[in-house]
Order: structure tokens, then sequence, then C-alpha cells
């Protein structure tokens, strides 16, 4: 029958077999898989692709912010479940180029508490040229020291690479970054060796 057909000057919802999503231009009417694209705005699918596949070791806070998120167990979306904070919002704030949004000092803090992500304690500690640290005592074994002996070993390599910055001394500020990420690492092993061996030391003054 003529009447029964849809007016095409209404919006039509479709199925996108592809993602198992229904689509709408006002609402949706269907529920989006988690782990491939969101629903943002006027409900349009945005990709999670994502932005920092090949970064390296020394990022920016923006980056780190990002990289952190990312690297949460679930992603960003379980991220703003365990802020109790609207996903969307979060998604947002730590968007690589959105420079109109940025993270609240009680988001910035949840954030950093909940991810613990090394990258973004990195870029935090950076600015202030100083380097942080998290107690934890590795077992002073031949085998743990082996591997500080090994990491050293490998740090001075890397050292004696850039002697081309250090005989003008002119250093580029990629070489600076990257010899401090190392130079970090070698300060936290001994630390955590240190840490155990204390430990060790105290269990038997008390055992």
């Amino acid at each position: 029958m003529p009447g029964w057909g849809l007016s095409p000057k209404i919006p039509q919802p479709s199925y996108d077999d592809t993602q198992h999503m229904y689509i709408g231009r006002s609402r949706r009417i269907g529920r989006a898989r988690s782990n491939g694209y969101t629903v943002n705005g006027g409900f349009t699918v945005m990709s999670r692709t994502d932005l920092l596949p090949d970064a390296g070791p020394v990022l920016s806070l923006r980056q780190a912010l990002y990289r952190a998120g990312r690297d949460y167990k679930g992603g960003i979306t379980t991220l703003a479940y365990d802020m109790v904070m609207d996903n969307d919002a979060l998604q947002k704030k730590l968007k690589l180029d959105e420079e109109r949004r940025w993270l609240s000092p009680d988001e910035l803090e949840e954030v950093i508490r909940l991810t613990a992500n090394p990258l973004l304690l990195d870029a935090l500690m950076r600015p202030a040229g100083v380097v942080w640290y998290k107690p934890e005592p590795v077992p002073a074994t031949k085998e743990a020291l082996k591997a500080v002996g090994k990491l050293l070993a490998e740090t001075g390599e890397f050292v004696s690479s850039m002697h081309a910055g250090a005989a003008d001394s002119i250093w580029e500020p990629h070489e600076v970054a990257t010899l401090d990420k190392h130079g970090v690492d070698v300060i936290r092993a001994v630390l955590g060796i240190m840490a155990g061996a204390r430990e060790a030391m105290e269990g038997r003054d008390h055992g």
C-alpha cells in the first residue's frame, strides 16, 4: 500500500553490519562496539586509531596523557568509568590536537593515580629536572646484579656513541632527552637493588 512507505525526509537509521552498530542522525538506537568506535556529539562514528604508534620513549605531557589513557587496561573508556567521569568529556581532554579542553587538577591527579604510567611520570618530572622513583625492592641476587651491570654497560655504549655531541659541545634536544631517559633508567635500577638489599638486611636483623 502506498501509505506504508517511509518519507525520504525522515532521517532513516541505517545498520552497519561490519561494525554491528545502528546509526541515526539524532539518537542512537542500538549499541556500539566498545573496542572500535564511539558515539560522540551528533552520534558520528569516530575512529580510535592509535595516534602515537611509534612516538618513542620521550613524550611531551600532552602526548604522555594520551598514551596513559590509551595504555590503561580497557582504554580511555574504562579509565573514564574508574574516574566516574563522562567518557566523551575525557576523550576530548586527552585528545592530542584539542587545545580548548584540559584536565582539571583533580582530574589530572586521578589519571596519574590510576594509570601510574611511567611515560606520564617522566613527562611530569622532566621540566623540573628531577627523577621519580617508586619503591619496588628488587632482590639483590647475583642475577639481579648482573642485570644492572648489563644495563650500565648498554648505557655506557650509548653514551660513547654520542661522542659527536660531546666533541663540539653542541647537543640536540632529542639527544639530551634520550640521554636523560637512559640515565634515569639506570638510577631506578640501582635504587631498586639498594632497596632490595636493605629489605633483606632488615629482615635478617628482625628474624
